[in-house]
């Protein structure tokens, strides 16, 4: 099985996700016309709802085809427009009827951008994926009390605002503290009333943790969760959190990631290894069959950007490579 993605996000470019499926149909097309038949057949997935933007947590679709996710909870989510993952299917005419969570996959391949800038800053064409980094999103929400912003002295304040801005520098620092491969972001926020002159009595925001280590990733979960209690304590605030995904770091399988390392050198290209630091549908695959990935570079590294470019050539020569793993790999005894 090969493929990716054709979700995007509100901001997303051309190329996350969509490359890789329009790859694996290329590398089929080539297939059938050079009259080649190998010993297993293939297959070109699109996975629904990777980016997890609209509906949590990401990577629904193959998360789902595993088996990790009942169905019928998938299909229950509600996104942040107010409508369920079932309701949207149907709409648009994909509400199908195939049983999922039973797959059978020799092996999985995707093909995909790096959505960062190591391979371009280095001037390296290929990046041989060695593994995801752990992924846990949560969503915090501070209870206050509203009041007049001009009339209120700052000691008798219980402002959710300045909570949610004390967390969210918090988690930025976290990340510069604990250096190596941690990565933090608060990404979205929100105050209520959400007006100039009134102290916020709610802030609901989320908290993105990333490591490629899961010992220290579940400690940056603790040491934020204990961040944010102790200062809601201190300004006499209340506080709530929910987890919207959790992820372990996975490491791809080493078969495949010689194999696609064995075929980037033999087609000549520059390369390294290197782990994924965003979420891909192959970590879900990863846990019903060997998996991997090929990286080709993101321009400047911009991507979940209307901006995100990958030269041509470079495109090519991905689907290069991923053409010759999937000969290698369909045709094993």
């Amino acid at each position: 099985m090969i493929g990716s993605h054709i979700d995007t996000v509100r901001t997303g470019g051309r190329y996350d996700g969509n490359y890789g499926v329009l790859a694996g149909l290329e590398v089929v097309a080539t297939l059938r016309d050079a009259g080649l038949r190998p010993r297993r057949p293939i297959a070109v997935a699109f996975f629904t709802n990777e980016e997890g933007a609209r509906f949590h947590p990401d990577m629904m679709g193959s998360l789902v085809y595993v088996g990790g996710m009942p169905l019928e909870g998938a299909l229950a989510t509600t996104g942040i427009d107010g409508v369920t993952v079932g309701a949207e299917l149907r709409r648009i005419g994909y509400d199908g009827q195939t049983p999922v969570g039973k797959p059978r996959v020799d092996s999985f391949v995707e093909l995909h951008i790096e959505q960062g800038p190591v391979l371009d800053l280095r001037g390296l064409q290929v990046g041989v994926v060695e593994g995801v980094q752990g992924i846990s999103w949560t969503e915090f929400t501070v209870d206050g009390v509203s009041n007049h912003a001009g009339t209120t002295p700052m000691e008798l304040r219980h402002d959710a605002g300045y909570a949610a801005v004390r967390i969210a520098n918090f988690v930025h620092d976290l990340a510069l503290r604990y250096g190596g491969r941690q990565i933090a972001t608060v990404g979205a926020m929100r105050f209520e009333p959400n007006l100039i002159n009134v102290i916020p009595n709610r802030a609901v925001f989320t908290v993105d943790l990333r490591n490629t280590d899961e010992r220290l990733l579940a400690q940056a979960e603790a040491d934020v969760l204990a961040f944010a209690e102790q200062t809601c304590e201190t300004e006499a605030l209340s506080l709530s959190h929910r987890r919207l995904a959790r992820f372990e770091p996975v490491a791809f399988d080493p078969m495949v990631i010689d194999l696609v390392e064995q075929e980037t050198a033999a087609l000549g290209f520059t390369h390294m290894r290197m782990p994924s630091g965003a979420g891909h549908d192959a970590q879900m695959l990863a846990r019903v069959c060997p998996a991997g990935m090929i990286f080709v570079p993101s321009v400047k590294g911009l991507s979940h950007n209307v901006r995100e470019f990958t030269e041509p050539d470079d495109l090519v020569d991905g689907a290069q490579i991923l053409l010759q793993v999937v000969l290698k790999l369909a045709n094993r005894p």
